[in-house]
């Protein structure tokens, strides 16, 4: 492996992760983490992700308007549950939407060990309602300030429920201040919680390995679109 180059694709990979597709953000998550000792299987699921990016070479973050939605931005979060079978951890994620294309999202491995599903997603949770407040401030400053909450989608309705009732403080201690600070954003109305069903729900995809079906649906519900396409349907 010292003659293999996995650090520099690796950095290409990131690049493209953070800045443009979304949909390569888990995959590229969960490869970076062998970057000091990598092996064969590690090189060669590199050069899987590398082949998949140049068959889709044409994909394109894409921004139109939303008519589902009156509000300026629609936040999306999810988490699997001890996924990494190295260290018990579990994998959360979260996008921000604005129209119909992502602007914010993350894929990161979470710094607790999750006892349940719940606890895994309500640390996901905590992490968007955190880039929401951001997204808030931010449109804020530009003069567009909304006293309406910012919706923020979630598949388990336990998660709703622990950050929306105080009575399911006994059974998550562990989250410690992560829980009043998501139940307190909550009860002062800055973000308001809904449950979207898992089929639905686009940031899926930065929280595990999915087959293509899914991978398609939920890059096109981010905004990922093949520009030939789009732009041989406007010529049309």
């Amino acid at each position: 492996m010292k003659t293999v180059p996995y650090l520099a694709a690796m950095g290409s990979i990131m690049y493209l992760a953070t800045t443009t597709r979304p949909d390569i953000a888990y995959a590229a998550g969960a490869l970076a983490r062998f970057g000091s000792d990598p092996g064969i299987a590690h090189w060669n699921a590199v050069k899987h992700l590398l082949r998949y990016l140049q068959g889709t070479a044409s994909y394109t973050l894409t921004y139109s308007p939303d008519n589902t939605t009156s509000e300026p931005f629609m936040t999306f979060s999810d988490a699997d549950h001890g996924g990494c079978k190295d260290s018990g951890r579990s994998t959360g994620g979260y996008i921000i939407k604005m129209g119909t294309g992502a602007v914010s999202w993350s894929s990161k491995l979470q710094n607790i060990v999750a006892l349940s599903s719940t606890e895994a997603k309500y640390s996901a949770a905590v992490e968007a309602g955190k880039e929401i407040c951001w997204m808030r401030n931010l449109l804020s400053e530009l003069g567009f300030k909304s006293d309406k909450p910012s919706t923020l989608h979630i598949d388990n309705q336990s998660t709703i429920q622990a950050a929306k009732n105080p009575d399911h403080h006994g059974r998550m201690k562990q989250l410690d201040l992560r829980f009043f600070w998501l139940r307190d954003n909550v009860e002062w109305k800055k973000i308001s919680l809904e449950f979207t069903r898992t089929e639905q729900m686009p940031a899926d995809i930065l929280t595990k390995a999915l087959p293509k079906v899914k991978i398609e649906l939920f890059s096109r519900m981010m905004g990922i679109m093949n520009a030939e396409t789009t732009r041989q349907g406007q010529s049309d």
